[in-house]
């Protein structure tokens, strides 16, 4: 049995099979998920689990090198992204426009769904 660390199966083996420069998205609830990533919903209720605790979590044991975000997350919810650079100061943020953040988002290893009602609160891992 794990002793702690990521308890779900599928997101630790998802970490496990990142590669260097491999990208994995965090979504919030309401984000369309592309068919092609491989889809790992943990979302249970609203807010539970919000894009920040998957953050978190996948931090303390996965190297990032970079956090994309959307412009529209700073305009539409600035105290979230005040939040991600308070809580990862350690993490370069890189802002795009939201069309431009939906054509990266295919290419990820993995899309990551959460509960979080946040508007814009969609991330993008950039594996370090």
């Amino acid at each position: 049995m794990k002793r702690g660390g990521i308890l779900n199966p599928t997101l630790s083996r998802i970490l496990a099979e990142t590669g260097h420069t491999d990208m994995l998205t965090v979504c919030d609830r309401g984000f369309p998920v592309p068919p092609g990533p491989e889809r790992l919903d943990l979302a249970l209720v609203d807010d539970i689990p919000t894009v920040v605790d998957v953050l978190t979590a996948v931090d303390k044991e996965f190297v990032i090198d970079r956090i994309i975000v959307t412009e529209e997350m700073i305009e539409a919810s600035p105290e979230r992204y005040e939040l991600l650079k308070r809580q990862f100061p350690h993490i370069a943020i890189m802002a795009v426009p939201h069309v431009t953040f939906k054509r990266l988002c295919p290419e990820s290893r993995a899309v990551i769904r959460t509960g979080d009602c946040t508007p814009y609160a969609n991330i993008i891992l950039v594996s370090g």
